[in-house]
């Protein structure tokens, strides 16, 4: 039972670990005038919108903008956790 909890106190700490390695990744991805930063734990950094795009162009172009970014950085965090050697390490 003990070794149970010491093997979920580590995973805990692991997953934190991660999560802070994450939060220092930087994302930036930009579409027709519109640029997205996002960081490692899909956490919206910043949006800057060109001043001569409409309410329309916006609205056509962010859904495939944000849906891009986050793909960009569910690869990076794949590898990056597959480099630190993943959460599966830890079996219960």
């Amino acid at each position: 039972m003990f070794e149970k909890l010491k093997q979920f106190r580590d995973l805990r700490s692991k997953a934190k670990t991660i999560q802070n390695v994450l939060s220092e990744i930087i994302i930036e991805n930009e579409a027709s005038g519109i640029k997205l930063v996002m960081d490692g734990n899909q956490k919206i950094q910043s949006i800057k919108i060109q001043e001569n795009l409409t309410a329309n162009d916006v609205e056509k172009i962010l859904p495939n903008l944000f849906n891009d970014t986050i793909k960009k950085v569910q690869r990076v965090m794949a590898e990056k956790m597959q480099a630190m050697g993943g959460l599966d390490q830890f079996k219960m």
